[in-house]
C-alpha cells in the first residue's frame, strides 16, 4: 500500500494572515528553558570551585566516559596525528584539500595594523593583534562534525593565535577519527575530551589541567548556548548559536530534485532545524514538494528530516522577485542558495544573510566543507548584525594616538573646552598643562 503523500506547509506570501504565519514559523528562542538555566549554572559553580574534579564527573555523568581520573581526557598530538594517518587516503586528502581552501580565504581577511601622521606630527592608527588563547568547541552527540574543526581552528591560526585549546564530547569514551585528525591537520595545540556546559565552564575559568582562554567560539546544544551567554563577560564568545537554516529562492528552472536535497542539507542536521522555499512559480514548488516525496525515503535520517519539514518548513509563493528580495531581509537567513539566473543582479539589494550561494550550481554543502568561506555563521535572524566567524575574531584592535608638542597644544584646547562643559575640572586641567602659552 502507498505511503501517504508528505505535505510541507504552504505560505502565500499575497494572504491577509501571511505575516503572522511568517512570524510564528521564524519564531525561536534556543536558550530560555528555565530548568536548563538551573543546570547550567550549578555546573559552573562547581566546576569553578571544584576544577578537574567537577569536570570528570559531570563527563562520566552526562558522557559515561569510562576515564578514571582526569588526564584521560586529554587527546595527545601522538593520538592526533596517529588518527590523521589512520584515515582513508582519499578522505585524508578532502581534509587537506578543504584546510588548504578554507586557509587560503582567511588569510584574505587579515587585517594589518595601520597609522597616519598628521601635518603637526600628531600620529594616529590602530594596533591589530591575536588574542592570546582561544576555546573552541566542536559539538558531537548525533553527528561528528571535523569540518567545525577546520572552521574554528585555522581562522584562529591564521589570525595568529598561539594557543587553541579544542574541546569536543566522546560520547562513552568514543571520538571520531576524522575529527582528531581534523585536529591534528588544523593545528590544536591541545584537545579535551570534554562536552557540555562543564566543558564551557572550564574553558571560561580554567581547572587545574584545562587553561582559561580569551575566547570561546564553536556551536553547541542548549546546555552549550546557555553556558556561553553565561560566561560571556568573563571571556569573549562568537556567538549564540541556534539550529541550522537554509533559504532557497528559485525562478522555476532549477532541477526540483536539486533544490528537494538542498532543503534535506539543512534538515537533517536536527529537528529544529529550518528549510524555507521561495518562488513566484506555483507549479515549480509543486514539483519540488514531489521530490521531497519521492526523495524523502530514501535518506539515510528520513525520521529527523521529515520532522524538520513538518515542524519549520515552508514552501512560501511570492508575487515576483521583489517580494522574494523583502523576505529574504525579513528573514535574514543563514544559509541563502539564489537558484536563479543572474545571482549576481540580486546582490545589491539583499542586505542581511549569514552566506550567500549564487547560481544552481553552489550548493550549500560546497559551503559547509571545502568552498573556504567560514561555516559558522548567524541563525535565527542574527545576520541582521552579526557577520560569520572569520580572522577578525580572533584579533582584537587598540588604538594608537601620540601628540607632537604642537598636536598637544591644539587638540588640548579642544579638549579643555569639551572637558569644562561636562564639569570635569581634572579632564580639562590635564588637557591645558600641554597647551602652549
Amino acid at each position: 500500500m502507498p505511503s501517504t503523500p508528505f505535505a510541507v506547509r504552504r505560505l502565500k506570501a499575497s494572504s491577509a494572515d501571511f505575516s503572522t504565519h511568517l512570524d510564528h514559523l521564524l519564531a525561536w528562542e534556543g536558550v530560555s528553558n528555565a530548568e536548563v538555566q538551573k543546570q547550567v549554572d550549578k555546573i559552573i559553580a562547581d566546576v569553578r570551585q571544584q576544577g578537574d574534579a567537577a569536570v570528570l564527573a559531570f563527563t562520566q555523568q552526562f558522557d559515561q566516559h569510562p576515564a578514571t581520573e582526569f588526564s584521560q581526557l586529554e587527546i595527545s598530538q601522538q593520538q592526533l596525528k596517529a588518527a590523521f594517518e589512520s584515515l582513508p587516503t582519499k578522505r585524508r586528502e578532502a581534509l587537506e584539500v578543504a584546510a588548504k581552501r578554507v586557509t587560503g580565504y582567511h588569510e584574505h581577511q587579515i587585517q594589518p595594523s595601520w597609522n597616519y601622521t598628521e601635518e603637526d606630527g600628531t600620529l594616529l592608527g590602530q594596533q591589530v593583534m591575536p588574542l592570546d588563547r582561544v576555546g573552541v568547541y566542536v559539538p558531537g552527540g548525533k553527528a561528528a562534525y571535523p569540518s567545525s574543526v577546520l572552521m574554528n581552528v585555522l581562522p584562529a591560526k591564521v589570525a595568529g593565535v598561539k594557543d587553541i585549546i579544542m574541546v569536543a564530547p566522546a560520547p562513552r569514551g568514543e571520538l571520531n577519527p576524522l575529527v582528531l585528525g581534523a585536529a591534528y591537520l588544523a593545528g590544536a595545540t591541545r584537545v579535551f575530551a570534554l562536552g557540555g556546559a562543564q566543558a564551557v565552564a572550564a574553558l571560561a575559568y580554567g581547572t587545574e589541567s584545562v587553561p582559561a582562554v580569551d575566547k570561546i567560539v564553536g556551536p553547541g546544544n542548549i546546555y552549550v548556548a546557555t553556558a556561553k551567554r553565561e560566561v560571556f563577560g568573563k571571556v569573549g564568545i562568537d556567538m549564540i548559536a541556534g539550529p541550522s537554516e537554509i533559504l532557497v529562492v528559485g525562478d522555476g528552472k532549477t532541477d526540483p530534485d536539486w533544490i528537494a536535497m538542498d532543503l534535506f542539507s539543512q534538515a537533517e542536521h536536527d529537528e529544529d532545524a529550518q528549510s524555507i522555499l521561495i518562488s513566484w512559480d506555483a507549479d515549480w514548488l509543486d514539483k519540488v514538494e514531489q521530490s521531497i516525496n519521492k526523495l524523502l525515503p530514501t535518506m539515510e535520517r528520513e525520521a529527523i528530516i521529515k520532522t524538520s519539514l513538518q515542524n519549520r518548513g515552508a514552501l512560501i509563493q511570492v508575487e515576483n522577485q521583489e517580494q522574494a528580495i523583502e523576505l529574504i531581509n525579513r528573514i535574514a537567513p543563514e544559509h541563502l542558495e539564489l537558484s536563479v539566473e543572474d545571482p549576481d543582479a540580486w546582490l545589491p539589494n539583499i542586505r542581511h544573510a549569514g552566506a550567500i550561494f549564487m547560481g544552481r550550481y553552489t550548493a550549500e554543502a560546497i559551503g559547509d566543507y571545502c568552498a573556504g568561506p567560514n561555516h559558522v555563521l548567524p541563525t535565527s535572524g542574527t545576520a541582521r548584525f552579526s557577520s560569520p566567524l572569520g580572522v577578525y575574531d580572533f584579533q582584537k584592535r587598540s588604538s594608537l594616538i601620540y601628540c607632537s608638542p604642537e598636536g598637544a597644544s591644539t587638540l588640548g584646547k579642544v579638549a579643555s573646552e569639551l572637558a569644562e562643559g561636562e564639569s570635569l575640572t581634572a579632564h580639562a586641567r590635564s588637557a591645558r598643562y600641554r597647551i602652549k602659552d
